[in-house]
């Protein structure tokens, strides 16, 4: 579990209010619509970002993986995405922390899901491999809620790719930070990665 130092639910939704909000460390959860937590929130400055070689092998390794941007609520749902997410979930942290109807009330019901679009990642050979949900704006992107398909892709790489591609995803469109969530250290391998704390604010990692 990630340390939480704050919570908020705001009624603003304004794209300049959210994005004062994760400033502030804030972000969107699935708990209800509105409601904000202010954690130990990692972002990437995408104007300092280039590629690591951490970064490079994972890319040579998924080269053929393509990500590809659709908004909420997502047209092409089905239950396949829910149990999907919550076998991924399952497996990967051992408890029941996601159920099927909670993933498709967040991909498809926007008056209660903070999220606003979907990343699809597919792989030629494969077809869709994962998702990702997200909330944008103009300047942001937060990456949230990452799952693949484990019989697909046995690769353990495989959600660090993602997140690669999602980076550089942002980048490319005229992001200036992606937001990946809370502190952990593999994320440390991006350059102009950031970590924030109430007492200090963001400081470069």
């Amino acid at each position: 579990m990630y340390q939480k130092f704050s919570q908020k639910t705001i009624e603003d939704f304004s794209e300049s209010n959210i994005e004062s909000m994760y400033d502030q460390g804030f972000v969107f959860t699935r708990i209800a619509k509105g409601t904000m937590n202010q954690i130990e929130s990692v972002r990437v400055r995408l104007d300092s970002f280039e590629l690591s070689s951490e970064n490079r092998r994972i890319l040579k390794k998924f080269d053929n993986m393509n990500v590809f941007k659709k908004p909420l609520p997502y047209d092409d749902y089905s239950w396949e995405i829910g149990k999907l997410a919550k076998s991924f979930y399952k497996t990967r942290f051992g408890s029941e922390i996601f159920s099927a109807n909670k993933i498709k009330e967040l991909f498809t019901d926007s008056k209660k899901s903070n999220m606003n679009g979907v990343l699809v990642f597919t792989i030629p050979e494969y077809g869709t491999v994962g998702y990702c949900l997200t909330f944008d704006t103009e300047r942001i992107l937060h990456y949230s809620y990452p799952f693949y398909d484990m019989n697909k892709t046995t690769d353990k790489s495989t959600g660090m790719a993602m997140m690669v591609k999602s980076v550089l995803w942002a980048k490319e469109n005229g992001k200036k930070f992606i937001y990946l969530g809370s502190f952990d250290k593999y994320k440390l391998q991006f350059k102009g990665i950031q970590a924030y704390h109430p007492e200090d604010g963001w400081r470069e990692r």
